[in-house]
């Protein structure tokens, strides 16, 4: 895939920052407000990352406010497990609604007087017909529908009949309520949608207190009015449902009147975004859960190690559009590497560790070497590291024949340890089968801190930790989800990468790894980003990788 080159949008020039502007200045509007009003039906993901920043970043610019409200409408589908964990995504990203927590099922005894209101008004009735009839009798794009057969049903028996539904004496898929708009309409969501269905089922908040619930296109509008939110933005396939949600709020009388704007939703290569896809993943369990580091999600990118002000400057640098396009995954890739090279502290670790003796450093001798913590922030200080006569370089970096543009570890070559030493390769020992345990080399003691005196200059600087306190870990590798850079939601199992997770059993760590925070990220020198897992414990450390570092051997070996 092709490099793509970032390009930051300009703060404040995308249209729904214009538009907003335009409302203050005409006087339209005297604040802003916004809201993010997820569905507790699954963990949050990267778009929804997109969504939160925009809602919570316009109204922090023009000096108002932004509600998180649940849309709690579907009791079958929700938990309070997602509720906590949509409250701890939008805060770790570092935005807070204060005061302003909200569900939809605040407001379900208000929704039901003002559906009553459009039975009344002869607006709305309760058809009979079942789902499957209403889906047949709605049309399609090119034809227009059919009249329900109760469309007609005077407003005293519907209004009798919806009551009867709350009370609960008919059961689930018996009747659904539904405004009367235009069966004829070109836009297939005015063909008299479904306001109200039955469904006897414990609600999370309300409990069995109700055993109807408002379609989302009733209760979403609604509750923006209640709120008196002034901007109602949300993603492009909303677009067909604006003029239903414009006709709820003229037919209503609603404390207020919002507007609904639509912006393009986030679409990323390799990734797939679809809130079915990703249940479908962890429910089959093709990963772990909803926290795997592969999933897209924001937890799972949290315990990957990606830092929030990483994916907020990613839905900067991305910018809001009014049409559907792609996203390079390298534009994430870059955010994340710019912040956490910005950010992360310097460490060494091994990840397929090849011992290595140095014959002429003393035998139970070993001394303090000071490395410095990141290359450009003198604050971070530096650390102690133990250098001693055996120690294990990554077996990577030895080869035994080298081929052209190798310029690592073999025999008879010199290389810079890292922050210590130069050594020169003597010997290799081999097990029977031939393959490589152990190098046997030498160390020049004037080159401590790694420079000659003579001004001799080595080709290559590879990292090292000691035999003596390095401690092991477990590194968890991840790789793309999806080997296809553009999967199919429909068949994706076909399109699941089986590299996507490498699992290195027996790396060494350079001792002050064990104090890194679960999901802080730190650089493993040449290796990439990597941070503690939550299953990490003492004695039993567990690493996840980040991101990697663009390798240039790797490059010369692929011909890149």
């Amino acid at each position: 895939m092709t490099a793509v080159e970032p390009v930051a949008a300009e703060a404040g020039r995308d249209f729904i920052r214009d538009i907003i502007q335009a409302d203050l200045e005409s006087g339209r509007r005297s604040e802003v407000v916004t809201r993010f009003p997820p569905e507790p039906n699954g963990y949050l993901h990267i778009g929804h990352a997109k969504s939160i920043c925009l809602n919570f970043g316009v109204a922090a610019e023009f000096g108002g406010r932004c509600h998180l409200r649940f849309d709690d409408t579907n009791p079958v589908k929700e938990e309070q497990e997602y509720i906590d964990s949509i409250e701890r995504d939008v805060r770790w990203l570092g935005f807070d609604w204060g005061e302003h927590l909200y569900y939809a099922s605040d407001y379900f005894e208000q929704l039901y007087g003002w559906a009553e209101h459009l039975i009344q008004a002869g607006k709305a009735y309760v058809d009979d017909q079942t789902q499957e009839e209403i889906r047949v009798t709605r049309g399609t794009l090119t034809e227009p529908g059919t009249d329900s057969p109760y469309r007609d049903r005077s407003v005293a028996e519907s209004l009798d009949l919806f009551r009867r539904m709350r009370a609960g004496e008919f059961p689930n898929g018996a009747r659904v309520l539904r405004a009367k708009i235009d069966m004829a309409s070109g836009n297939i969501n005015l063909r008299d949608p479904v306001l109200y269905r039955i469904l006897h089922a414990h609600h999370p908040r309300t409990g069995n207190a109700w055993c109807i619930y408002p379609s989302y296109d009733f209760a979403h509008g609604q509750s923006d009015a209640i709120e008196h939110i002034t901007h109602s933005i949300c993603t492009l396939e909303f677009e067909d449902h604006r003029p239903l949600y414009d006709w709820f709020i003229e037919n209503l009388p609603v404390p207020s009147k919002p507007r609904q704007y639509e912006f393009a939703r986030l679409n990323i290569t390799y990734l797939v975004l679809s809130k079915r896809v990703l249940t479908t993943l962890v429910r089959e369990k093709y990963v772990t859960g909803w926290t795997d580091p592969r999933m897209p999600t924001i937890s799972g990118l949290r315990r990957r190690g990606v830092p929030a002000e990483a994916l907020r400057d990613f839905a900067k640098r991305i910018g809001v559009a009014k049409a559907n396009s792609v996203v390079d995954m390298q534009m994430l890739d870059f955010s994340i590497r710019e912040v956490l090279n910005r950010t992360a502290e310097r460490r060494m670790a091994v990840l397929k560790p090849l011992k290595v003796v140095i014959e002429n450093y003393p035998e139970g001798q070993s001394e303090t070497l000071e490395a410095v913590n990141h290359p450009d922030d003198p604050s971070k200080g530096t650390r102690k590291l133990t250098f001693s006569r055996e120690i294990y370089v990554e077996r990577e970096d030895f080869q035994e024949s080298p081929v052209k543009g190798f310029f690592r570890l073999s025999p008879g070559r010199e290389v810079r340890l890292r922050w210590a030493y130069f050594i020169t390769c003597k010997e290799v020992v081999k097990d029977a089968s031939g393959e490589v345990v152990e190098l046997r080399c030498t160390y020049d003691p004037t080159t401590k801190g790694g420079n000659a005196p003579d001004g001799r200059k080595v080709k290559a600087t590879i990292h090292w930790v000691s035999a003596i306190d390095s401690i092991p870990a477990e590194v968890r590798v991840y790789n793309n989800l999806f080997k296809n850079p553009a999967p199919t939601p429909a068949t994706f199992a076909e399109d699941l990468n089986p590299q996507s997770l490498e699992v290195l059993t027996g790396a060494r760590l350079e001792p002050s790894l064990a104090d890194v925070p679960v999901a802080q990220a730190v650089q493993f020198e040449r290796q990439g980003y990597f941070c503690p897992d939550e299953d990490s414990r003492p004695g039993a450390l567990v690493f996840n990788r980040t991101i990697g570092l663009r390798d240039t051997w790797a490059k010369v070996q692929s011909g890149g």
